[in-house]
């Protein structure tokens, strides 16, 4: 593309961006199509000439933009609330140009430093000990699976070099993880060999933390069966209620039968930058990994995910491997990240954290992470305050987990179960109807619960306090 062309569809894309953010609260935040309904306004093969970008910008207006849910969209409740910022945009605009493959120190000087720096501001604003070092994956998924790669290489059976398949020498490898847990932990087990019949599922207490008397039990159980325990995972800020787990109590144990902790924080992690929250981190100075995603919690660009490990020669023991062509002269004063992970090249991710921690600032990231958690209490309380709603969880973050609970004399417990399921079912689903928010749920003690999640930078009390109404217009229609 001429430079002319270039600088001229760049300003417009800019603009287009710009007018985006201005306009998103115009537009339904749920996809209002249905499947195959973009596929089919597609050509189904790909053109034999060039087109013109002026054809190819009104296609991402008329075909792609309706077909999307927009997750910057304040009204986005859903998941884990997310959003991108402006300095992270350009960073990924500025990564892109670069085009850097982070593999070597020698092949991105840049990425390689920068990463390391940014990565310690990180930790240092959420109080870790400068004993953890960071590396960046992509998603909390990927992250949690390298460390327990880490933990397993950790206990000494050779099982990097020989596998585990075929040999009769290895006892079942044990992981633990609470009843709670993110579903990746399965699936990173899954991928790394162990099976899932490894992985040994905690109850939960009543506020849905890891029960570290039953976790206890269970170690001391399987040992006695002659399996190995080697890692267990905690979670700080869990997919369904955002609960923390016991930490300090789980280290003790961990330490007692010299196993890896790994803390999975993708979500709440991000908050401990707020230093009056900084104690839901209490405990992991103990801990041998951690995981938390700035592309939560911190108006990062989705995707980056920071593993902060205490024992990296164990994760590079895990994963390293050097052919010839990538040996470089300077290779042992330096850290390449393909010596840390599954990946050979890996994205300039750390550009945009990097703009995003200097534009905004420590205080400014952890002032707009107060505002999301003060804006759901003040949403709890609207639930607390009302006969026909209920909290279903505690809320420490920005989430908030209820259900309408609307009485209806003389039913039985069954009856009333079913009818009220079905009814926050047919709330959730019409208020998302409306195209002017998105809500998503779960279960918890077997009843279908309602969450909503405040992140999103752009999030103000106005919108809550819209949601709120809709919820209240959508049970008033279904009763």
């Amino acid at each position: 593309m001429p430079a002319e062309e270039f600088r001229r569809f760049g300003h417009e894309i800019i603009d287009w961006i710009a007018d985006y953010f201005e306009r998103i609260e115009g537009l339904p935040v749920l996809a209002q199509i249905e499947p195959g309904e973009l596929r089919a306004q597609l050509p189904e093969t790909p053109p034999q000439t060039g087109e013109s970008m002026e054809a190819i910008l009104a296609d991402v207006d008329r075909l792609i933009v309706p077909a999307l849910t927009h997750w910057s969209h304040p009204s986005f409740f859903a998941y884990f609330a997310t959003s991108t910022s402006a300095p992270g945009i350009f960073g990924e605009l500025l990564s892109a140009a670069f085009d850097v493959k982070s593999m070597l120190w020698r092949t991105s000087p840049a990425a390689t430093e920068l990463e390391e720096v940014v990565l310690d501001w990180l930790r240092q604003m959420i109080g870790l000990d400068n004993g953890m070092s960071g590396f960046i994956y992509d998603t909390a998924s990927v992250s949690s699976m390298h460390a327990i790669a880490a933990a397993r290489e950790g206990v000494e059976l050779r099982i990097r070099e020989e596998g585990m398949s075929g040999r009769n020498d290895l006892p079942l490898l044990r992981v633990y993880a609470s009843e709670q847990a993110h579903s990746s932990i399965d699936k990173g087990i899954i991928t790394l060999g162990l099976g899932q019949r490894a992985l040994r599922k905690i109850p939960a207490d009543s506020e849905f933390r890891l029960d570290a008397k039953a976790l206890a039990e269970s170690i001391d159980e399987d040992k006695r069966n002659g399996m190995l325990p080697f890692c267990v995972v905690a979670t700080v800020g869990t997919t369904s209620t955002s609960s923390v787990d016991p930490v300090p109590a789980i280290v003790e144990i961990c330490e007692k039968h010299a196993m890896w902790l790994h803390v999975d924080a993708a979500y709440a992690g991000s908050a401990a930058i707020v230093p009056e929250l900084r104690q839901i981190l209490d405990g992991c100075d103990r801990a041998d990994s951690l995981v938390l995603n700035p592309h939560k919690w911190l108006f990062t660009p989705f995707d980056l995910s920071v593993l902060y490990c205490r024992h990296l020669d164990l994760l590079r023991r895990a994963f390293s491997l050097v052919p010839e062509y990538l040996r470089t002269p300077e290779q042992e004063k330096v850290r390449s990240g393909s010596d840390y992970g599954v990946q050979l090249g890996r994205r300039f991710r750390a550009l945009k954290l990097w703009m995003i921690i200097r534009y905004f600032g420590h205080e400014g990231l952890a002032a707009r992470i107060r505002e999301h958690c003060r804006l759901a209490k003040l949403f709890a309380s609207w639930i607390e305050e009302s006969s026909d709603w209920e909290l279903m969880a505690p809320v420490p973050f920005g989430l908030v987990c209820f259900r309408a609970c609307p009485s209806d004399g003389g039913e039985t417990e069954e009856i009333q179960a079913k009818r009220l399921d079905a009814l926050n079912e047919a709330v959730m689903h019409g208020v998302n109807a409306t195209g002017k928010a998105f809500l998503s749920h779960t279960k918890l003690n077997d009843k279908l619960t309602l969450r909503l999640s405040i992140g999103n930078i752009r999030t103000t009390e106005r919108h809550v306090r819209r949601v709120w109404e809709l919820l209240n217009e959508q049970l008033a229609r279904l009763q």
